[in-house]
Formats: structure tokens, sequence, C-alpha cells
């Protein structure tokens, strides 16, 4: 039979390992609002952004400028690749993609 100390540290030890799997889970998420003002400064800033929509995994934007932009920027936030059509850049963010176009447009307003 387990005595009363015993329990109480396996809850203690519980306890602990569930506080540094939360730490773990909380390191490991990005800080969005960081990484939308890179992003929107990437782009060539908010006034340079005329559009955004959200294919899928695919985050596309329509600029008055795509000269401006800094693509290897964008790539180093966690773009798997971008495709530039005219004035438009395909994003390619994965799941982030309809996150980020909120964002965005919360920062266009």
């Amino acid at each position: 039979m387990i005595d009363f100390h015993t329990i109480i540290q396996y809850v203690i030890i519980g306890i602990i390992l569930l506080l540094i799997s939360l730490v773990i889970l909380k390191l490991s998420k990005k800080d969005f609002g960081i990484e939308i003002n890179k992003l929107v400064k990437y782009l060539g800033g908010k006034d340079n952004i005329l559009d955004t929509e959200v294919n899928m995994s695919r985050f596309k934007v329509t600029l008055k400028d795509v000269s401006i932009v800094d693509k290897e920027g964008i790539q180093k936030l966690g773009a798997k690749g971008i495709v530039e059509i005219d004035n438009q850049l395909k994003i390619i963010f994965g799941n982030d993609s309809r996150t980020l176009k909120r964002y965005v447009d919360e920062l266009k307003k």
C-alpha cells in the first residue's frame, strides 16, 4: 500500500511536469504581434498593401509596389514559398495564413 507522503510526492511531480510543459508550449508559440509587424514592414509598409486574401494555406497580397518587398525577410518569418504575379504576392504560410490576414487587416484600419 502506498503511503500518504508518496502520493503527495507524485502529485508535486505531476504539477511540476505540467508547469514545465505549459512553459514549453508558451515559448514555442509565435508572438503574432511581432511577426505581423515584421511582415507588414517586409511587404513595404501598410500603405503599400492594397488588399489581402486567403486561399487555404496561401496568403495573397496585392501591393502598390512589389519592388520594395523584402522576400528574404518574409521567408525568414516562416513562408514556405513566395510567388510573384504582377502586383501580387502569393505567400505560403500554412495554417497561419488566416490569422495573418486578420492581423494585417486590423493593422490597415
